[in-house]
């Protein structure tokens, strides 16, 4: 029995999974670094955009790494448990969550948030706190996959973490609720905003709510990749 579990372990500390684990979490921690840097952005304090902007930038740049070491074992595995293809459709769902964090922060530093109502500020905090959660939900269907494949894919762990993705689903639905509201009110205020400031935060409301739907996506892959192997 000792042998057949040190059999398993070493198949996953062997294969894509680990650095897979790794990745995600890279991702969420970006979306972390973002949340600090949208209250950076609402309170105008520009020196701390910056720096959480710089934060998000390594970590993205870090999760970039790790999806190439991922890449480059795939065809080294011995077994995989899942198809290959699946595997990598997976991946880059995954890997566009810091990349969406990273295009969110970029994109608010492009023009100051500048006298924009206070329910406008608001939303994007509620937006931002939404996307972290779907995120941070993500990241936790993520880290059941060491269990799946601890067990060999038992059925059980396989409903465990079946369960999780609808509430990643739900999430995003509810940053999606959230996106419309915000851009309702953003063209409310439009006369006092502005053309260009309009386009600006449609462009991060758009970037914010990315972060969502690719969580949702990633996990929509998943649940493909766990059903057809």
């Amino acid at each position: 029995m000792k042998d057949y579990i040190r059999s398993v372990l070493d198949v996953v500390a062997e294969s894509p999974f680990v650095p897979l684990e790794m990745h995600a979490r890279k991702g969420v921690l970006a979306v972390e670094k973002l949340a600090e840097a949208m209250e950076a952005y609402c309170a105008g304090n520009q020196a701390l955009l910056d720096e959480r902007t710089d934060e998000i930038d390594r970590l993205e740049h870090e999760a970039d790494k790790i999806k190439q070491k991922i890449r480059a074992s795939i065809p080294a595995s011995v077994r995989l448990p899942v198809n290959k293809k699946d595997l990598l459709s997976f991946l880059k769902q995954q890997d566009s969550i810091a990349d969406f964090a990273q295009a969110s922060a970029y994109w608010m530093t492009l023009r100051p948030c500048k006298d924009l109502p206070d329910e406008i500020k608001e939303g994007f905090l509620e937006l931002m706190a939404t996307s972290l959660k779907t995120a941070r939900m993500y990241d936790q269907l993520v880290g059941e996959l060491y269990k799946l494949l601890a067990t060999s894919f038992s059925k059980e762990e396989i409903k465990e973490t079946m369960q999780i993705i609808p509430e990643v689903e739900k999430l995003e639905h509810d940053v999606d609720v959230l996106e419309t509201a915000l851009l309702r009110k953003i063209f409310e205020h439009e006369a006092a905003i502005g053309g260009a400031g309009v386009c600006h935060l449609m462009g991060l409301v758009e970037r914010i709510g990315g972060i969502a739907d690719k969580s949702a996506s990633a996990a929509d892959r998943l649940r493909s990749m766990i059903l057809r192997r």
